[in-house]
């Protein structure tokens, strides 16, 4: 052994020196941060709000906590046991229409993008015609009432469940990241249209499913309008509607009174909209983190189209 073997040995590695941050960076950087709490504040602002005096509110002394903390608009939320109809109504509508629109969008979306589909090309304006020219609300409701849709639960779910955007990103999808030498290899298996789509196809799938998946729970949860127009029965009412329905009642309360049952019934108003976006936005909040991971993979991946 020689004698410079334990000197080489004992020597430490030299430490890579970072380089150091540009300033376009550091502007970046500060562009991102301000960004952020531009999204998040107003969400806190309102969280604050709900548990705030409302007059605080009002004088703009309500900033980064609670002022007069008070329970008041949730109890007075809560008193309306329709609500809770509400609820159950909103969950139904949302988990059904959410499955039947996943469905129907999927296979349609790997249909299109199946370049041995007979008249593909005709299918394919067929469904973007229809984001450019609808038959307007009239038509429509017509058709749902002929069809004997007009105050059911399924009027909900089945006549708005197709949406071309959602099967245009799915197509995309399909044709970008599916291989076709997977359909190559399990013709020679043996195996046909509908097992290969079920049994390869959608596994591989669960990014672009996760993205659909949200979006058309979100816009079933927040859906009020075609509540509105076609729904009477108060017992079939989302729970947006009721909301809805709740604080018109309370400011017209408000306004229709007078002396201290006024003052009363407005600042039961102005402290009610807070809780109002709480009580709604909650629930479907929670259940993002658990398709975050599918979701950010997904959403990029169906962006680009043809």
């Amino acid at each position: 052994m020689s004698v410079m073997e334990p000197a080489a040995m004992t020597r430490t590695p030299r430490t890579k020196r970072r380089s150091p941050v540009s300033v376009a960076e550091i502007v970046l950087y500060a562009f991102a941060v301000l960004f952020l709490i531009a999204i998040i504040y107003p969400i806190y602002f309102i969280v604050i709000a709900s548990f705030s005096d409302p007059s605080s509110v009002a004088n703009g002394q309500v900033w980064l906590f609670p002022k007069g903390f008070t329970l008041e608009g949730y109890k007075e939320l809560l008193r309306h046991e329709n609500i809770w109809i509400g609820y159950r109504n909103t969950i139904l509508y949302t988990v059904v229409g959410t499955l039947f629109g996943l469905v129907v969008n999927i296979s349609a979306a790997y249909a299109l993008s199946r370049k041995d589909l007979v008249g593909r090309k005709f299918f394919s304006l067929f469904f973007i015609f229809t984001m450019f020219f609808s038959g307007g609300l009239i038509p429509t409701f017509l058709t749902i009432r002929d069809f004997h849709l007009y105050n059911t639960f399924l009027v909900m779910v089945l006549p708005f469940s197709v949406v071309v955007f959602d099967m245009i990103v799915a197509r995309t999808f399909f044709q970008t990241s599916i291989p076709g030498d997977l359909w190559e290899a399990a013709q020679i298996d043996g195996c046909g249209n509908l097992r290969y789509f079920v049994l390869i196809v959608l596994p591989l799938s669960k990014a672009i499913i996760a993205v659909l998946g949200l979006w058309i729970a979100v816009g079933y949860w927040n859906s009020y309008f075609n509540a509105l127009i076609y729904l009477k029965d108060p017992n079939l009412y989302p729970l947006q509607l009721i909301l809805r329905n709740i604080l018109i009642t309370n400011q017209m309360q408000s306004g229709m009174g007078t002396g201290e049952a006024a003052q009363v019934a407005l600042r039961l108003a102005n402290l009610m909209r807070y809780s109002v976006i709480i009580i709604a936005t909650i629930p479907i909040m929670c259940v993002y983190p658990f398709i975050q991971k599918y979701f950010n993979q997904g959403v990029m991946i169906g962006a680009v189209k043809e």
